[in-house]
Order: structure tokens, then C-alpha cells, then sequence
């Protein structure tokens, strides 16, 4: 499993190198340069030629790319165009709050997607697993940033408006003087401004997974070994938890590397919609910015987290089934 495990990590330089070299060329095919944001009549043109000295800009296509991917590998990501600093301290804190974003997500996703399935799997065909049906198929056909805008109407300006008692906060990570509160008080500020956007970007997948659960423990449920165990007189819960769900998780497991693309490119989106300071939102404005280390930097680490979650699925699979090991 080791020597499988490296020769996957060997495997995944070629990948991100493929990826940075396609960035690369793509934002540099665009027409314009970081540049034309300052072009104005009374800027004389051997100010901008001089500014496109000292960003390395005035350099061949392809001097650029090898000094870009020289600096890569020394883990060097250069300085942002856009915001002139370091891209090494802009990355830390807007990859930790996506993160924390992504976790939550990823709880809805398999937590709240896994157990609804089992509910549909052991209740087949009865009123509440055709409702839950109905109800998956609409959220997994629903788009995140109408939900996100629906759940900002709903949750924070209608409750707002009717007084709830709860109202979740539209924008942000944080409320205004977070800084002084208490340390209960911020973790539960955290959650209120986690909640709506985890949700927008994990429901629909958790419906996805739903419906997935419910097939794999349908064909489960129905095997030799799971009748002998109710022929023996164990309760419906030690048959379905301890027996049945083992061996249901084996193809759930294996989504968790395909969920974490869908998580990184819906999270543009929804921290687009909720103003939240993570990498999705730093992406887009690198992209309007024209800020070519930023986005490949950004990129590189998605990437990144691409790669390290299917290695995670990979030794999940292992974990779940001890019949499968790869040599």
C-alpha cells in the first residue's frame, strides 16, 4: 500500500505540471496584460513599459513560463500582481478559510447524504423514501448560487424582517467586533456565518450521495449474509450499521475524491454570493485582475487538493474493505 501510495504522488507531478503549463498559456493567450488597468492618456508610455519591465512581462512567452515554473518548484510563488505582495502570505489564510468551508460541506455532504439513504434503503417504496426521492432529485438538480440567493432571502433578510429568532448573517466570516468577543461567542459567530454557505455548497451533493447510498445499500441488504444475520435474531440495527453498511460505504467512498473538484469550483461561486475571504473568491478577482502568479498559484493548490483527496479515497477504500489492498 506504501509503495502504491508514493508511485500515486510520483504519478501527480506530471499532472501539475500539465495543469500550470495549460493556465499559463491560457491567461497569456487572453488579449491584454496586468498593465492595462493603468493605460490613461495623461500615464506618458515609458511609465507602462517600465511597469512591464519590473514585472517580467517585457520577457519571450517562454522565458516567462520556465522562470514561473523554476520558482514553483523551489516552492517560490512569487509576488502578486494585483495586491504586491508575496503570494506565499496571501495563500495561508484564504486556503484555511476554504478549508473550513469545504469540511463543513463535506460533513453535509456524506453525513446528512449517507444516513438519508439508509432511511430510503430499509423504508423502499413506502411515503417517506418517495418524498425524500422528490425532494433529493430537486436539490441535486438545483443550482448553488440560486440557492445561496434564496437562502440569503429567506435566512437573513425575511428573518430579519419577520424577527426570527435565529438569522444567519448574508455576508462575511465574521460580525463586526468579533475581535472582542468571548471565545463561545466566536465559535458560535463562525458557525452562523459557516452555516448558509456550507449548506449552498454541500446540499446538492448531498442529495447526489442520497440517492447513491440508497442503490448500494438496496443491493447490500438484499444478499445471503444479511438474511443469516436476521435468521439469527440480531435487531434491525446491529443488521443494517455493523453488517450492511460496511460493505455499502465502498462506492460512497470512492466519490469523496470526485466530490473535492465539485466542492473547489462551486466554492467560487458561493464565496463569490456570501463575501466569504476564501481561495474561490481570490480566484475571481485574480482572473479580472489579470494577476498570472496568483491564478496559477491558486490553481497549483487546487490542484494540490485534488490529488491529495483521491489519495485519501484511495486509502479510505483500503481502511473500509479489508479484502482490497494494492500492492
Amino acid at each position: 500500500m506504501i509503495s502504491y501510495l508514493i508511485r500515486r504522488l510520483l504519478g501527480a507531478i506530471p499532472l501539475l505540471l500539465g495543469i500550470l503549463t495549460l493556465i499559463f498559456f491560457i491567461i497569456n493567450i487572453a488579449p491584454g496584460d496586468p498593465t492595462a488597468r493603468y493605460f490613461n492618456p495623461n500615464v506618458a508610455p515609458e511609465v507602462i513599459e517600465q511597469m512591464r519591465r519590473n514585472l517580467g512581462l517585457d520577457q519571450p512567452l517562454h522565458i516567462q513560463y520556465f522562470r514561473w515554473v523554476t520558482s514553483f518548484a523551489r516552492g517560490d510563488f512569487g509576488n502578486s500582481f494585483g495586491q504586491m505582495r508575496p503570494i506565499s502570505e496571501i495563500l495561508p489564510t484564504v486556503l484555511w478559510n476554504t478549508i473550513q468551508l469545504m469540511l463543513i460541506s463535506i460533513i453535509i455532504i456524506f453525513v446528512v447524504g449517507m444516513l438519508i439513504g439508509m432511511y430510503q434503503a430499509v423504508r423502499q417504496y413506502s411515503a417517506s423514501d418517495n418524498f425524500l426521492t422528490v425532494a433529493a432529485l430537486f436539490f441535486y438538480s438545483m443550482p448553488s448560487f440560486w440557492f445561496a440567493l434564496m437562502l440569503i432571502l429567506i435566512f437573513s433578510l425575511k428573518a430579519s424582517q419577520w424577527d426570527w429568532p435565529i438569522q444567519f448573517p448574508a455576508s462575511q466570516m465574521t460580525s463586526v467586533g468579533y475581535e472582542f468577543m468571548a471565545p463561545g461567542e466566536k465559535i458560535w459567530d463562525r458557525l452562523m456565518h459557516l452555516a448558509m454557505p456550507a449548506i449552498a455548497l454541500g446540499i446538492g451533493s448531498a442529495a447526489g450521495i442520497a440517492r447513491y447510498m440508497r442503490g448500494s445499500m438496496l443491493e447490500v441488504i438484499h444478499q445471503d449474509y444479511i438474511r443469516t444475520a436476521r435468521a439469527k435474531g440480531l435487531s434491525e440495527r446491529v443488521v443494517v450499521f455493523k453488517h450492511a453498511l460496511r460493505n455499502a460505504l465502498i462506492p460512497i467512498i470512492t466519490l469523496l475524491g470526485l466530490y473535492l473538484p465539485v466542492l473547489l469550483s462551486g466554492s467560487v461561486v458561493v464565496e463569490t454570493i456570501f463575501a466569504w475571504p476564501g481561495m474561490g473568491r481570490l480566484i475571481v478577482d485574480a482572473i479580472f485582475q489579470r494577476d498570472y502568479p496568483l491564478v496559477m498559484a491558486t490553481s497549483f493548490v487546487a490542484a494540490t487538493l485534488v490529488v491529495v483527496g483521491n489519495l485519501l479515497a484511495d486509502v479510505l477504500y483500503a481502511v473500509v474493505d479489508p479484502r482490497i489492498r494494492t500492492e
